[in-house]
């Protein structure tokens, strides 16, 4: 018994894409989603070196992996329906638990951060993002740069934009990250982008250099916050 966790992505989403599950037999599991889903081009089993996981542990498993991808946001998930919360034992949940964490940190160093908030909540390290009719806040990360959801974006891309700008934003509004609200377009939702480049471009609808046109509340630039002072440092 195992709980497994599929991963790729698909032209049509703007984040990469999870399907979490927990077969009794992974191989005829894998075998049909082989067949029926296209998405993935990576699966990871989580087991029990002591083959004592029970129908109850990979059941608890699979709920809690499954809410909590859903709370961190950074993978789309493929699951069809949301398992209802199974009944285990305070002991048992407790092992379960220390059992998630594992997976968690094992999954972050294969490269699938699928349990990693974006970004602190609390943060001393906002930046700030105006345009004509845009507004969004956001923040630099391990690995990437976070704009938070509620940011204003400028609905109009220019025409000298790239087609790597007008590309993303298709996805972000495909993907439902991008909603139109009172006539305007606003994120649903925090959103990691690869750079602070690629987030700049993504709300002000053109090419943008991120280290400059993100700002702090004392009008610092990025690049004076993050390179100069933290290399004077």
């Amino acid at each position: 018994m195992a709980v497994y966790f599929l991963f790729g992505e698909s032209d049509e989403q703007a984040k990469p894409i999870v399907y979490i599950g927990q077969p009794e037999d992974v191989r005829k599991r894998l075998d049909s989603h082989n067949s029926n889903k296209d998405f993935w081009r990576t699966a990871v089993l989580g087991i029990s070196k002591t083959d004592s996981f029970t129908q109850a542990h990979i059941r608890y498993l699979e709920w809690h992996c499954i809410e909590q991808a859903q709370t961190c946001g950074r993978f789309v998930l493929d699951n069809d329906q949301q398992p209802n919360k199974p009944y285990v034992t305070e002991p048992m949940e407790a092992d379960l638990l220390d059992v998630f964490a594992t997976l968690s940190t094992l999954l972050s160093t294969l490269g699938f951060p699928l349990f990693e908030p974006l970004a602190a909540r609390k943060s001393s390290e906002h930046f700030f993002l105006k345009g004509k009719d845009a507004r969004a806040t956001g923040e630099l990360v391990e690995d990437g740069f976070v704009v938070r959801a509620g940011a204003l974006v400028q609905r109009d891309i220019v025409k000298s934009a790239t087609a790597t700008v007008t590309l993303l934003r298709e996805k972000l509004r495909e993907s439902d990250v991008l909603v139109d609200e009172n006539g305007q377009l606003r994120f649903a939702q925090d959103y990691l982008f690869n750079t602070p480049s690629g987030a700049a471009a993504a709300v002000l609808g053109r090419s943008a250099n991120g280290w400059v046109e993100w700002k702090n509340d004392s009008g610092k630039t990025l690049h004076e916050v993050k390179r100069i002072e933290s290399k004077e440092a």
